[in-house]
C-alpha cells in the first residue's frame, strides 16, 4: 500500500440523523419521540415480530404513555397496499408519529407512510408512479424512529422504494385503467424514493432486542450487512470519510459475526455489542446524498433475488467468487481490506491457508476472511444448494447483474461482461 498517495478531492453529506447505540436504549424511545416532535406513536412492524413479545414489550414500555397501538401488516413485498393501510391505523389510532421495528422491510414501509401522509389516494400516487417512478414526498412527513432488529444495514440509506402491486390497491382494479399501457394497466409499478427528508429522526440500534430474533433470520441477513464494509472502501465514490466507518466495522464483524449463534442465545453480550456497532458502522457511509458505494456483490445479489433466493443467502455464496473475480482484474484496495479483517482477530482457516505463500497475497487473506465469516455462521456455500435455482437460469441472472445500475458504482478500471457474469455464476454453481 502506498502510504504517501494523494487524496482525491471529495465531499461528503452526511444525512444520518441522531444515532442511538447500546443495551437498554429503547427505555428511552418515549423522550426520543418528544424530541422528535411527536405525542403518540403508531409501532410499524411485520406480523412475526409483532407476535414477539420479548421485541414487543421493551418496545411498549419504552414508548410508555406515547403508545398509540401496532400495525403489524408489513412484509418482504414491501407492497404499497401496506402503507396505506398503515395510514389507515394511523388514523384509528390518533397517533402522529411512526416508530419502525424490525427489518428493512418494516423501516422502508414506514418511511412510505411518512412520505404519502397528507398526500392522493392509492390510485392517485400509483399513476404518478407509473409516469415518474418516484413516491411523491409530503411536505410535512411525519416524525419517525427507527429500532433495527436484523443485521442487513439498510437502515442508513438514503433509497428504499415500495410497489403498487395492481391498479385498484388489491381489489377490483376494472374502473381503475384501460390497461392500454398510459397508465400501466395492471402491472406493478415500482415507486422509490430518496428524500433525505424521509430519513429517521433517530435510529435506535440495542443489542437486547437483537437477541430476540431468530438465530436463522439475523444469520440471512448478517453477510449483506457484512458485505455493505467489503464494498465500501473500493467503490469510485469512496473517500476517507466512508472509508474510516467501513473498516472499523469490518474490524468488528470479522471476528465476532463467526460466533452470532451464541451470541444471538444471549451466551456472549459483548459479541452480539461488537455485531450491531460493526453494521452500523459498515452502513454510515451510505448516509449521504453523495454516489453510490454498493457494487459488484450486491448486482449478484439482485440478480439472484429475481430467482426469488433471499438476499443475504446469495450474498454469503457469491461474495467469495465475486471478490475473486474482481481482485483479478483490479485492485480492489486489498491491502486496506485485508488489514482491517486480520485486524478483526478473526483465526486463519483450518485448512492451513496461513502456511501457503499465496497467503502473502492480500486478495487470498480476504477471500479466505470472508468464507471463514460465512462458514461460521452455516451459511449455504454453493447455488446448487439453494432450493428452487435451477443452473439453466444463470444466464437469466447474469442479464439482470449486467444490467444492475450498482455496477457503476464499482472500481474504477472494472467492466463486468454478461460472460464474465456467467462464469461467476457457473464457478459459484
Amino acid at each position: 500500500m502506498d502510504t504517501n498517495a494523494s487524496i482525491d478531492p471529495f465531499e461528503y453529506d452526511d444525512v444520518a440523523g441522531r444515532i442511538a447505540f447500546g443495551r437498554g436504549m429503547v427505555d428511552r424511545l418515549g423522550s426520543m419521540l418528544a424530541d422528535a416532535g411527536g405525542e403518540r406513536a403508531l409501532v410499524v412492524c411485520g406480523e412475526n415480530v409483532g407476535a414477539n413479545s420479548d421485541t414487543m414489550d421493551p418496545i411498549d414500555n419504552g414508548l410508555g404513555e406515547s403508545f398509540a397501538g401496532t400495525f403489524d401488516g408489513t412484509t418482504p413485498e414491501k407492497n404499497a397496499e401496506e402503507a396505506f393501510a398503515g395510514l389507515d391505523a394511523l388514523a384509528d389510532t390518533d397517533a402522529d408519529a411512526l416508530v419502525a421495528v424490525g427489518g428493512g422491510s418494516s423501516i422502508d414501509v414506514a418511511r412510505a407512510m411518512c412520505a404519502l401522509y397528507d398526500g392522493g389516494s392509492y390510485e392517485d400516487v400509483r399513476a404518478d408512479a407509473a409516469e415518474t417512478g418516484m413516491l411523491p414526498v409530503s411536505d410535512d412527513p411525519l416524525p419517525l424512529l427507527a429500532v433495527p432488529t436484523t443485521l442487513a444495514g439498510a437502515d442508513l440509506s438514503t433509497g428504499g422504494s415500495v410497489t403498487f402491486s395492481d391498479a385498484g390497491g388489491g381489489g377490483d382494479s376494472s374502473d381503475a385503467g384501460d390497461g392500454d399501457g398510459d397508465d400501466g394497466g395492471d402491472e406493478a409499478v415500482t415507486a422509490a424514493y430518496g428524500d433525505p427528508a424521509l430519513m429517521p429522526d433517530a435510529l435506535v440500534y440495542d443489542p437486547d432486542l437483537f437477541e430476540t430474533t431468530p438465530t436463522g433470520v439475523l444469520a440471512g441477513s448478517a453477510m449483506n450487512g457484512f458485505d455493505k464494509g467489503l464494498e465500501l472502501p473500493y467503490s469510485r465514490h469512496a473517500n476517507p470519510l466512508t472509508d474510516a466507518p467501513a473498516l472499523r466495522g469490518l474490524s468488528l464483524l470479522g471476528s465476532s459475526l463467526p460466533r452470532l449463534r451464541e451470541a444471538s442465545e444471549g451466551d456472549d453480550p459483548g459479541t452480539m455489542d461488537r455485531i450491531v456497532a460493526g453494521v452500523v458502522c459498515v452502513q454510515y457511509g451510505r448516509a449521504t446524498r453523495s454516489g453510490g458505494l454498493l457494487s459488484v456483490i450486491h448486482a449478484f445479489g439482485h440478480g439472484l433475488r429475481a430467482e426469488g433466493v433471499q438476499q443475504g443467502v446469495a450474498h454469503a455464496v457469491m461474495a467469495p467468487p465475486v471478490l475473486e473475480y474482481l481482485f483479478e482484474r483490479v485492485d480492489g484496495r486489498r491491502e486496506l481490506l485485508a488489514d482491517a479483517l486480520d485486524g478483526g482477530g478473526s483465526d486463519v482457516g483450518d485448512d492451513g491457508s496461513s502456511d501457503d505463500s499465496d497467503y502473502n497475497d492480500p486478495a487470498v487473506r480476504v477471500v479466505d476472511r470472508v468464507r471463514d465469516v460465512r462458514d461460521g455462521m452455516d451459511l449455504p456455500t454453493r447455488l446448487r444448494d439453494l432450493d428452487g435455482l435451477e443452473r439453466d437460469a444463470l444466464s437469466g441472472v447474469a442479464c439482470v447483474v449486467e444490467n444492475d445500475s450498482f455496477l457503476a458504482n464499482g472500481p474504477r478500471g472494472l467492466d463486468p461482461t454478461a460472460e464474465e457474469i456467467e462464469e461467476v455464476l457457473d464457478a459459484a454453481w
